[in-house]
């Protein structure tokens, strides 16, 4: 169940991933991410903000499934930690943006995410 879990906070990473993807690539969606400055399409600034976090979102992703035992990883323990340390970062600043669209999309996701992180890391320890 343990990678079950690692699974679905891996697969909420891609999704997240794929909104950066569709903001570098001009979707105007900037309500819904960095403070809701920019209601439209981010300008190019702000999408190369949007194109950093890809590589974050994978290593947390990997991070929290190797925490999890998937084969192959077997990343260093504090890299999951790292993960869920970031996971409730981006929770909290989801919960107190000034955007009240991208609170109520990303607060309940990066919530769930948060939990999910979490769980394994904590079910892990005795795995």
């Amino acid at each position: 169940m343990l990678i079950q879990i690692a699974h679905l906070y891996a697969t909420a990473c891609l999704t997240v991933v794929f909104f950066q993807v569709a903001l570098i690539g001009g979707a105007p969606l900037g309500a819904y991410t960095q403070g809701g400055q920019h209601k439209g399409r981010l300008p190019p600034r702000n999408r190369v903000i949007a194109a950093l976090s890809i590589p974050v979102l994978l290593a947390q992703a990997l991070a929290i499934l190797s925490a999890a035992g998937f084969p192959g990883l077997g990343w260093p323990r504090c890299t999951g930690w790292a993960a869920l340390a970031m996971a409730l970062v981006t929770m909290l600043l989801n919960q107190i943006t000034p955007s009240r669209r991208e609170r109520a999309l990303w607060g309940p996701i990066t919530i769930v995410m948060a939990a999910l992180a979490g769980y394994v890391m904590v079910v892990s320890r005795g795995a």
